[in-house]
């Protein structure tokens, strides 16, 4: 790897304003960011709705950054740390794989500088201070039936998924049920992504809703359970953007990580606003599919204030395709054109969610050794038909940076094209009108069906002033909110099961379908196999 002095003055950064981790990666403080006169290009890499197992988004994003410095330029990369559940569990890390990774990958993987020990930290610390002031009677009219601040846990694991609380006797507090979220869903997670400064940051703290007095209308917050100041200094390093490198050499900025199903799923608008004062292009991704990551980046974070981009890639795999064309993940080895075709579908309608906001779009095709030329062909022919500018095989896994080249050159050229960005909604658009143009125009439904108190809930939410965007937690397997249904299906209900008011990541997270903020354990979990061997190396780390 390369001495992180190195890469900070790829950055254009005066090496000695580093917070050095170790050899290998390092902080960088926010009054050390650099103002430039000429903001490099944004390109967002997005995807067709994923599998089970991905399309390999992380991947193609640092083998395009690798790929971008192969044919000349000055490339910047911005990504999510990856949450330990996932790598201790079924999906594994995400600093990519094969010849195009981020590194170090382990520590990235686990515990790296230490960000999400301290948002979680804060997040429960603030849940102690809630039921300390219940349990004192510290607030009128606020007792353990108005409290909804959860816990949060970088573990997958179940059974804290809905607990009981107090038990023991009256010294540890009113029994109530409570539960654990993972922790990147947790608001302090999003917020942190989200801030522009200590101030901002500040303020945020200080809207954070964490339950209801007994009238059922009036909000409680963390300003009014003076835990404002004590999560500022647990934080105060947490918002400083990680820097790190590919496998390659290129300067890339890792910075925090809410998921793209159940949160907003993009990394930190810091880490943006740093980049593109740093280089000539910046590569960033966004969680799961483009009815997703890709439209909480744009309708969220740009939204709140990240810079806008200038086009959008769209990974796509034939084993992808061919899920959704009705093939088993058993037989994606046997070529199966005509289920590529079928499932090109997704793939159109990906293309189709990135035009609504003004975008030009290149596709990728995530190359495997078991893909066929005719596959390939029907994937180029589909995506030009539906409007991309350009579609390129990504071989970054196999080949690095030289098999990106092409990708790399097509992503030049879209970033010449001229782009209108827009959003999918106004800020002061009702509540309601939101969710229904989301579910219509994203997700293809046919209407929406609100479940027992939503409404209500919704309406509470006007009454407070919160016209915050939405952001919609379901599942990342389909476009619908019914995993089961794959491709481009239309016609479908969105079911609205639950709200969550986070005011201080100025946003409504709004439950669709049978969707879990907490996942288990798989039957094989990556634990299983994750160890530390003779020589004090960590193994066993799966990464995509």
């Amino acid at each position: 790897m390369r001495p992180i002095a190195d890469l900070a003055a790829d950055l254009g950064l005066d090496p000695s304003v580093l917070e050095p981790y170790g050899h290998d990666k390092a902080k960088i403080p926010l009054d050390a960011f650099p103002d430039a006169a000429e903001k490099a290009k944004l390109i967002v890499v997005t995807a067709i709705t994923p599998t089970p197992a991905g399309e390999g988004k992380s991947t193609t994003a640092v083998g395009l950054t690798q790929g971008l410095a192969k044919i000349g330029k000055k490339p910047v990369l911005t990504i999510r740390q990856p949450a330990m559940g996932p790598v201790f569990g079924h999906k594994g890390g995400g600093t990519g794989g094969g010849k195009s990774t981020v590194q170090p990958a382990v520590d990235i993987n686990l515990h790296f500088t230490g960000d999400f020990h301290a948002i979680e930290s804060a997040h429960n610390l603030l849940a102690a201070m809630v039921d300390n002031a219940v349990y004192r009677n510290a607030i009128d009219d606020f007792d353990a039936s108005g409290i909804t601040w959860r816990r949060v846990t970088d573990a997958e694991d179940r059974a804290m998924r809905t607990i009981m609380t107090g038990g023991g006797g009256k010294l540890n507090g009113p029994v109530r049920e409570a539960g654990y979220d993972i922790n990147a869903a947790s608001e302090i997670m999003a917020i942190c992504a989200l801030t522009s400064s200590y101030e901002d940051l500040r303020q945020r703290i200080d809207d954070i809703v964490v339950g209801w007095k007994n009238d059922g209308e009036t909000p409680v917050t963390a300003r009014e359970i003076k835990g404002t100041g004590s999560l500022m200094a647990l934080l105060r390093d947490a918002i400083k953007p990680n820097l790190a490198q590919t496998v390659e050499g290129q300067p890339t900025i890792v910075h925090m990580g809410p998921f793209g199903n159940i949160a907003h799923g993009c990394s930190s608008i810091l880490a943006d606003k740093l980049a593109v004062n740093c280089g000539e292009y910046v590569i960033t991704e966004a969680g799961f599919g483009a009815d997703l990551g890709f439209e909480k980046f744009m309708d969220i974070k740009v939204r709140q204030g990240g810079p806008k981009p200038s086009a959008a890639v769209v990974v796509a795999t034939i084993r992808g395709l061919k899920w959704h064309g009705g093939v088993a993940m058993k037989d994606m080895a046997t070529a199966d054109p005509e289920a590529v075709r079928r499932g090109a579908e997704n793939l159109k309608n990906a293309l189709r969610i990135v035009g609504l906001y003004g975008l030009p779009a290149v596709v990728a095709v995530n190359r495997f050794p078991t893909d066929t030329p005719e596959e390939v062909a029907i994937v180029k022919e589909v995506a030009m038909a539906a409007g991309a500018i350009g579609v390129e095989e990504a071989k970054g896994f196999a080949e690095g940076g030289d098999g990106m080249t092409g990708l790399a050159a097509a992503v030049v050229k879209a970033t010449d094209q001229p782009s209108d960005v827009k959003l999918l909604y106004d800020d002061d658009d009702d509540y309601f009108d939101k969710v229904e143009n989301m579910a219509k125009s994203l997700y293809l439904a046919g209407d929406v069906k609100w479940g027992p108190m939503t409404k209500t809930t919704a309406r509470r939410f006007a009454a407070n002033g919160w016209n915050f965007p939405v952001c919609i937690a379901k599942t990342h397997l389909s476009i619908s909110a019914d995993a089961k249904l794959k491709g481009a299906p239309s016609g479908h209900t969105l079911p609205i099961r639950e709200l969550r008011i986070l005011a201080g990541a100025r946003q409504i997270v709004t439950l669709a379908g049978d969707i879990i903020t907490l996942p288990g354990l798989p039957s094989t979990p990556n634990g299983w196999d994750i160890d530390l061997n003779d020589d004090g190396e960590i193994t066993g780390i799966l990464s995509t």
